[in-house]
């Protein structure tokens, strides 16, 4: 949110900060002490930098955005073939950092730029890597570890510990379970769990907060039954739900995420299961 000329206000900095010379701070923002943010960052309205936090590298954070102690944001990737491009990090509005987060930016070769949606949560020590893209609304618990090219959806809520594959794909308004290993793509709406990561159902929970209607949950139910047949193979139930001519809704987010190119396998609810 951008505010009226009227209610603008200059920054207010600590003296213990620095700012370099380039950056851009917008109107109310505030830093906290011990605080070192880069030239060439971009700092929203209203964001706030609790204390000894760094933000640096091509990086520019939403307005109302919150970041606490000790996160790290907008680093260089942690990656042997970064050789030092001016490659970004874009955070969205609203978003809370809590202490010990990192982010990075993103690989020349892959787009060069890591995405964070708004209105997201980052929990303590939590990790995003380079060329990620966060969606809208997501949880990301306690030590969550994103690697490069991760791509997570809206309202995903993922739980303390999980760790998530590079290039791996987690649908929107699904659920990962603490401690889990994601090596795989997870259906939009998907719940997974355990090492290796397995589908434990659909989060019907999440599906309701978000305010899916009860025709489309029970439509998706179904569709999963159908999908995870262990009689025949998974693309062969695919192509027997799209010629019964019901693609439609959620059903045709879950769909068109699995005839998606994808780098990764599907995670299914048997172990070895391969899409």
């Amino acid at each position: 949110m951008t505010l009226p000329a009227a209610a603008r206000a200059p920054a207010i900095v600590h003296p213990s900060s620095f700012i370099e010379d380039g950056a851009i701070l917008g109107s109310n923002v505030v830093i906290g002490p011990f605080c070192h943010v880069g030239p060439q960052v971009v700092l929203g309205d209203n964001v706030r930098l609790m204390s000894h936090v760094v933000v640096t590298g091509r990086t520019s954070i939403g307005a109302g955005c919150r970041i606490f102690p000790q996160a790290v944001i907008g680093c260089e990737p942690q990656n042997i073939h970064y050789k030092g491009e001016d490659t970004e990090l874009v955070i969205g509005e609203n978003c809370t950092i809590r202490e010990g987060v990192t982010m990075n930016t993103g690989m020349a070769n892959a787009g060069g730029k890591t995405t964070v949606g708004n209105n997201s949560l980052f929990l303590a020590y939590s990790h995003v890597a380079h060329d990620c893209h966060v969606g809208d609304n997501v949880i990301l618990s306690n030590n969550v570890m994103l690697a490069g090219h991760v791509s997570v959806g809206d309202r995903v809520i993922m739980g303390g510990g999980a760790a998530v594959h590079q290039f791996t794909r987690i649908g929107h308004h699904a659920f990962i379970g603490g401690l889990a290993a994601v090596s795989n793509d997870v259906i939009p709406y998907g719940m997974l769990n355990g090492n290796p990561g397995v589908l434990a159902g659909l989060n019907i929970i999440g599906m309701q907060r978000a305010g899916i209607d009860k025709q489309s949950i029970h439509a998706v139910r179904r569709v999963y039954k159908a999908i995870f047949d262990q009689t025949t193979p998974i693309r062969d139930n695919i192509a027997r739900i799209k010629a019964e001519g019901t693609v439609v809704g959620a059903v045709a987010d879950i769909i068109s995420f699995i005839d998606a190119d994808s780098e990764r396998a599907l995670s299914s609810p048997a172990r070895g299961k391969r899409g």
